[in-house]
């Protein structure tokens, strides 16, 4: 059994062995730190408990816990790495263009939120699970963009980031020992997301009164377009888009199921006109490789739409731009969808993505084959099959009267 004590500011540890009660003191006002100390110690008397270490004559027991064993004298200071200098230093030393401007962009934000809950000069070496449990619960308590509590898989993503660049950077370099302690951390349970549903579906809900704002955003969030409705988007987003590579955005949307970062990433020669195949470059499919590739064809709509927008493109090789080879921000991106529809009955939309499972929603009401659904989209898990086969609602009555549409009324 151990504690943590503080006294005048400095904190120390009390723990009881063989009946005798010791006192270590840890030197520091750091609580991180010191609960890092604690954690190991305690770790090291269950060890010596069992047998599995054993104390040198004339050791100090105490700091022959904290220290992992390796000290029976004054131990050498030395000096802190801060994880502030863990994390400046991978970013630092990272390669130019091995990851994605997007994919970098929500690492920093990762980042800025474990320093500012971890701490900046928290001993890099003392961070425990503990450390990383307490970061959870705290970052649990906080709000996201729209109000709503956090949502435990956005904290996931966060741990994830930090175990991957201690994993994969941390650990090659010496800098830290072992995986990152992120295992068997518990998170909040996970509410379900609602299946897809149609426009008509969410406002009868919508309508029905009721919901908290929350509850509405949520219903918004599945919202997926039937074939009447893209085109009634796209129509609306040929006169409303400020620029004609929006309009081309929506489109090779609509009628790809690309996501946003393809679009961004995707070259001028990626369409090629003579098959009629579009090829999209993907980065989600492979982590071990840069790029890889899958294709989708070229409906005749969107055929038209591209080869009028490369009657107007500026040059370069990127196929979606305002200027010859300055590719366009993810967040331009986004803004230029929300300025298209603003002020229309479609300022509810999202955001890109509601296009890519619109997409595979009515491939699927059409009854294109499964595996050729996942061709066009890149799929990979069950899970995200299973999210994107949701049915168009007239589809499955037309399935279950197949089935039982002959069947003799009861009674």
């Amino acid at each position: 059994m151990a504690w943590l004590e503080e006294r005048s500011g400095l904190y120390r540890i009390v723990f009881r062995y063989a009946g005798t009660k010791y006192r270590h003191s840890l030197k520091t006002d750091d609580p991180k730190e010191a609960q890092g100390c604690l954690s190991r110690l305690e770790e090291n008397l269950r060890l010596l408990e069992r047998g599995r270490v054993e104390i040198p004559s004339g050791a100090d027991l105490a700091l022959f816990l904290v220290s992992d064993g390796k000290l029976n004298g004054k131990p050498a200071v030395e000096k802190p790495f801060t994880l502030e200098q863990f994390f400046q230093g991978y970013q630092d030393t990272l390669p130019e263009g091995s990851k994605e401007a997007n994919t970098r962009y929500t690492e920093d934000i990762h980042i800025e939120h474990l320093l500012r809950l971890i701490g900046k000069r928290t001993n890099i070496r003392v961070i425990s699970s503990e450390t990383l449990q307490d970061y959870v619960d705290r970052r649990g308590t906080e709000v996201g963009k729209r109000g709503k509590p956090l949502s435990h898989a956005t904290i996931k993503k966060e741990i994830g980031t930090l175990s991957s660049i201690w994993n994969k950077w941390g650990v090659p370099r010496r800098l830290v020992t072992g995986p990152a302690p992120s295992r068997g951390l518990l998170y909040r349970k996970r509410k379900g997301k609602p299946p897809f549903q149609t426009l008509d579906q969410i406002a009868q809900i919508v309508n029905r009164g009721g919901l908290a704002e929350e509850e509405k955003e949520e219903l918004w969030d599945s919202l997926f377009l039937t074939l009447p409705e893209v085109e009634d988007v796209l129509s609306h987003a040929k006169e409303a888009a400020r620029y004609p590579f929006v309009y081309a955005m929506f489109a090779f949307a609509a009628h790809t199921g690309a996501r946003r970062s393809e679009m961004l990433r995707s070259r001028v020669d990626d369409f090629d006109f003579r098959s009629n195949m579009v090829t999209i470059r993907e980065k989600k499919k492979d982590r071990s490789k840069d790029l890889t590739f899958r294709t989708v064809p070229l409906t005749p709509f969107l055929r038209g739409v591209m080869t009028d927008w490369f009657k107007r493109h500026p040059g370069g090789q990127l196929t979606i731009c305002q200027e010859p080879d300055v590719p366009l921000t993810v967040q331009l991106a986004s803004h230029h969808f929300r300025w298209a529809l603003e002020n229309s009955k479609w300022e509810k939309l999202r955001g890109w993505h509601l296009f890519r499972h619109s997409f595979a929603s009515n491939c699927a009401a059409r009854g294109v084959d499964q595996r050729i659904i996942d061709e066009w989209m890149g799929h990979q898990t069950e899970e995200m099959r299973k999210r994107y086969r949701h049915l168009i609602p007239s589809a499955q009555e037309h399935a279950i009267r197949l089935v039982f549409g002959q069947a003799k009324k009861a009674g």
